[in-house]
């Protein structure tokens, strides 16, 4: 005989699955704009200035929920190799094992596993993996629009999180006469991204 416990379950996964499917049936795909998309890094150099540097290649999107923005996620994918500092011989270097060894590590990667709403503020927590390595890091944001534009809708994300290289394993440096590194240990990540609609499934 069926039990009271199993057959209320039963009835109620249908409901559970139903509900589940709606939570998540608002969410509409962005692809990153690569055009208009930037994602750069800042790292101070010999105690005194900071250099800047960017990567060309990469892709991602965002599933926006517009009713609920923590029911959204993100998910970006960095081609290491295309790191660009305005510097052949540093970008070389940087491509090298004594940073991202790009041979053995090509991929840089980000996936959400949650939005947080706190006050009036917005934070995308996820995993990022750099080499081998994967921490989870929280990325607080701001979002822009929808707006729409020649029949398509366009969000804008800007955001900014600092990590530690030589939790990555990017732990290459040299001592300065004054004291303290060559490369400091703290890098600022700075995302700037424009993402559109993708096209309905028929175009």
């Amino acid at each position: 005989m069926i039990s009271r416990r199993i057959l209320a379950t039963a009835l109620l996964l249908p409901v559970v699955l139903v509900s589940a499917a709606g939570r998540h049936s608002t969410a509409e795909r962005y692809n990153f704009d690569t055009s208009h998309t930037q994602i750069g890094f800042v790292a101070r150099h010999m105690l005194v200035t900071n250099v800047r540097g960017k990567f060309n290649k990469f892709e991602g999107h965002i599933m926006l929920d517009a009713q609920d923005v923590t029911r959204s996620s993100v998910q970006v994918t960095i081609d290491v190799g295309s790191v660009d500092t305005d510097n052949e011989r540093r970008d070389n270097h940087l491509r090298s094992a004594d940073f991202f060894e790009v041979e053995k590590f090509p991929k840089m990667t980000f996936t959400s596993k949650k939005v947080e709403k706190r006050g009036s503020h917005l934070v995308m927590i996820g995993d990022l993996t750099i080499r081998d390595v994967t921490k989870q890091v929280e990325i607080p944001f701001e979002l822009s629009g929808p707006v729409t534009q020649g029949g398509r809708k366009r969000i804008g994300v800007e955001a900014m999180l600092r990590i530690n290289r030589f939790d990555y394993g990017l732990k290459w440096n040299q001592a300065v006469e004054a004291g303290g590194l060559v490369v400091g240990e703290e890098i600022r990540v700075e995302l700037n991204v424009e993402a559109v609609a993708a096209p309905p499934a028929s175009e």
